[in-house]
């Protein structure tokens, strides 16, 4: 009878010891399923369109299942501008060993590149990922990186028709971006620029600049005679300074163009480019691939499928020009 006791007391001993060590059991497993996430932004952190792009992002996150702080931990960094700025935070956060990295812009990338060959990293809005040494072709990358591009490279031959729409004087073209930042226009987009202005009897300009002192002599010689005009290229340089070349081309009466509606917003005359949001969202969905086991190498390179053509007319009628009513049919968005 002792020993039937004996045995009845160490069988509620051991599952009262076993229901303690089910609650460490559920932490453990629960902090096994915690993936980590990190996150490398081109812009100021202060920057609101930023924020919205990266908001959008997380959103479609969690419509996916991935919530920061219940099973996903993301460790995000801001770069704007500098190159040694970025290549010091991708360093450290791949040296946090993340499952993913999400990276925004092409120096970025190209920062995160030289740090790993095996994490995976999905870019979001790079240029020429293929001339980039990024992938070895869209439909397949063939490495640790994928992602979304922004834009074909003909891209200036539309902005340069939009521009001479509004502008029909237009005589010379400026296409702007700094060369530390935005390598890839010289071999990506500068082509079909020549091409497009020699078809349109435009003089072509290609301005480097890489400091405001810099981008401030481009906008003043191109305003000391009439006919001139600005291509804001696709680079997180110009964004960030987007506030002074609005302002400049204001003063110096440049028509000018830019790829994000946020500039249109804020003053500038035209936009036209992809919807980054859009690209964000759709960046999510790779991040969450290949959290669940996809590798980057089997996920192809995709391109932009919503385009924005922003106006500002009241933008056109400072500078002295004249809407066609037929572009601003076509316009997205139009600031009055």
């Amino acid at each position: 009878m002792q020993s039937c006791q004996l045995r009845r007391r160490q069988f509620i001993a051991l599952l009262a010891g076993a229901a303690a060590a089910w609650p460490l059991v559920v932490r453990a497993q629960q902090a096994s399923e915690i993936r980590r996430l990190g996150v490398l932004m081109g812009y100021a952190e202060s920057d609101p369109e930023a924020n919205g792009f990266f908001a959008g992002f997380t959103e479609r996150l969690a419509e996916l299942g991935w919530l920061d702080g219940r099973n996903l931990r993301m460790d995000v960094r801001w770069a704007p501008g500098s190159v040694d700025r970025m290549r010091t935070f991708a360093k450290e956060l791949v040296e946090l060993r993340p499952d993913v990295i999400l990276a925004n812009s092409t120096p970025i990338t190209a920062a995160l590149q030289r740090e790993t060959r095996t994490i995976p990293i999905v870019f979001a809005v790079a240029s020429d990922p293929v001339g980039s040494g990024f992938v070895a072709s869209l439909p397949r990358p063939g490495g640790n990186i994928t992602g979304f591009s922004i834009a074909e490279p003909s891209l200036p031959g539309k902005w340069l028709e939009l521009l001479s729409e509004v502008a029909p004087n237009l005589q010379r073209a400026a296409m702007m971006f700094n060369p530390d930042t935005a390598s890839y226009v010289s071999s990506y987009y500068l082509p079909a620029f020549e091409a497009a202005t020699q078809s349109r009897k435009v003089a072509p300009i290609t301005a480097r600049v890489r400091n405001d002192a810099e981008i401030e002599t481009v906008i003043t010689s191109l305003g000391r005679e009439p006919g001139g005009g600005l291509l804001v290229m696709p680079d997180n340089f110009m964004e960030i300074h987007r506030a002074q070349i609005i302002s400049l081309a204001a003063q110096n009466k440049v028509p000018a163009i830019y790829q994000l509606p946020v500039n249109v917003k804020e003053g500038g005359l035209l936009s036209y480019g992809a919807d980054f949001a859009d690209v964000f969202r759709r960046a999510a969905a790779y991040v969450d691939r290949v959290l669940r086991g996809t590798m980057p190498s089997e996920l192809p390179v995709q391109m932009p499928i919503k385009y924005i053509l922003a106006i500002n007319a009241k933008t056109a009628e400072a500078l002295g020009l004249a809407v066609p009513s037929t572009l601003l049919v076509r316009a997205d968005e139009v600031v009055e």
